[in-house]
């Protein structure tokens, strides 16, 4: 796996925490972070998480490291 691959996966994973922190606790650790959800910081942090799920999508479409030698 591709070192990009994995620093977009971890980005990922992190924001899918802060999600189920949301979801469980109404608490979201990047907007009190970053100063508010409209704050600066919140939104760059919320950007590149979503670059990374999209990045993450193109995961699902790659042939698997098993199927390239066979």
């Amino acid at each position: 796996m591709a070192i990009l691959d994995r620093i977009a996966l971890v980005i990922v994973i992190i924001g899918a925490i802060n999600w189920g922190s949301i979801g469980l606790f109404q608490f979201d650790l990047v907007a009190w972070l970053g100063g508010g959800q409209a704050g600066l910081i919140s939104r760059i942090i919320y950007t590149v998480v979503a670059l990374a799920g999209l990045w993450c999508v193109s995961l699902l479409f790659r042939p698997s490291e098993s199927e390239e030698y066979n």
